[in-house]
């Protein structure tokens, strides 16, 4: 029989608990229950009490959902806003690809927990509060979802070694180049999309030991972190892979990636800027900026253990970033190469007359982490 971990707070939702697990047990599951209640028994607490009991509720159940699922085979999670950020911060102590599905009003943004952990969520429309015909219903179907997810074959890995990329889509044709050459070197490629929230999932992935090698073609993260656009925390972005043989470039490091073009402000948009979509606008560094920018990336590449060497494609460094494109600046890209081949301690570095979308360039990536893999 299999076997499936319920995760939610009986103490306000034992009910509707109660209902999913009938549900659950009627396609012939087995369902062990996890109560991640804070305990109040109606006290009303302060805003910093109640986060305080959040925060130490979430850490134990991070660990009794680890134990927990040693024989189970899907984690589900049921909660609103206080119940389901406890239950988001349990799931994510589970591996990054472990089955986990969160059935929630969607009271919070779960992008930020989404980043680097693989989480279904089901949206309820209405509150749980009190069972209906609507909520009924979504329990039902997340009922015949789950049974059919405990029949999910397990991907056993082959004997090729895999190698994590980065990019996006100003340097998607790179992305798909070195995804291939690397395939047809018998190589398996992970592709992350460096878009302030992928590289969390690019770090856990090689935290996680999935990894004998990287190539980071895309850099862009650095310039969200450190100057302006969205980003989820990702602390060990650009450190992780500082043990593994590794090739970096400085895919999209020459722009800022803003959101839609009527939310950018005045200052930048006297910038050269593109919209890339309706919802992203590229702004591109001044020098002092790409300085900065080229000295960070020189800094944490200095912390390498492993071999690691970048490559400059001097014929640009993202897509618009070409004779005619709108952010082209061949000065940003001599600004960059020259203080990556000052500041090189740890690493070493080959200037390329390609551009970095320019089949050559996915070539000699490939070929660089090949001498070390």
């Amino acid at each position: 029989m299999a076997r499936v971990l319920l995760i939610g707070t009986l103490e306000t939702k034992q009910a509707e608990l109660g209902y999913l697990r009938d549900a659950l047990g009627r396609y012939g599951l087995d369902v062990a229950m996890l109560d991640v209640s804070l305990g109040s028994k109606g006290a009303v607490w302060s805003g910093k009490e109640k986060l305080a009991r959040m925060t130490e509720k979430a850490q134990a159940a991070a660990t009794d959902v680890g134990a927990h699922c040693t024989d189970c085979q899907v984690a589900i999670g049921v909660g609103g806003g206080t119940g389901g950020e406890i239950v988001l911060a349990a799931m994510k102590a589970l591996p990054a690809t472990y089955p986990k599905i969160l059935i929630t009003t969607l009271a919070f943004d779960p992008r930020p927990a989404l980043a680097d952990s693989a989480i279904t969520i089901i949206p309820t429309l209405c509150d749980i509060e009190g069972l209906n015909t609507q909520l009924r219903q979504v329990f039902e179907n997340a009922a015949a979802a789950i049974a059919g997810l405990t029949k999910a074959q397990p991907i056993v890995r082959d004997d090729r070694k895999t190698v994590a990329v980065t990019t996006l889509g100003a340097t998607g044709a790179a992305g798909a180049n070195i995804a291939r050459v690397l395939t047809e070197a018998n190589l398996e490629p992970t592709v992350f999309h460096a878009n302030g929230y992928g590289g969390a999932a690019f770090s856990r992935f090689v935290e996680e030991g999935h990894v004998q090698g990287v190539i980071d073609m895309n850099v862009h993260e650095l310039g969200r972190i450190h100057l302006a656009g969205a980003h989820v925390s990702m602390p060990t972005r650009f450190s992780s892979a500082a043990s593994l043989p590794r090739v970096v470039l400085p895919g999209a490091l020459n722009f800022l990636g803003l959101s839609a073009l009527e939310t950018v402000s005045n200052a930048h948009l006297k910038r050269p800027h593109y919209c890339h979509t309706q919802q992203f606008t590229h702004i591109k560094l001044t020098k002092d900026e790409m300085s900065e920018q080229a000295k960070r990336l020189a800094a944490i590449l200095n912390d390498s253990i492993a071999p690691c060497h970048v490559l400059i494609p001097m014929g640009g460094f993202s897509h618009e970033d070409r004779p005619g494109g709108a952010i082209e600046d061949s000065e940003l890209r001599a600004i960059t190469a020259e203080i990556l081949n000052e500041q090189a301690r740890a690493y070493t570095v080959t200037q390329l007359p390609d551009h970095i979308n320019d089949p050559n360039t996915a070539k000699a990536a490939v070929a660089a982490l090949r001498d070390h893999l």
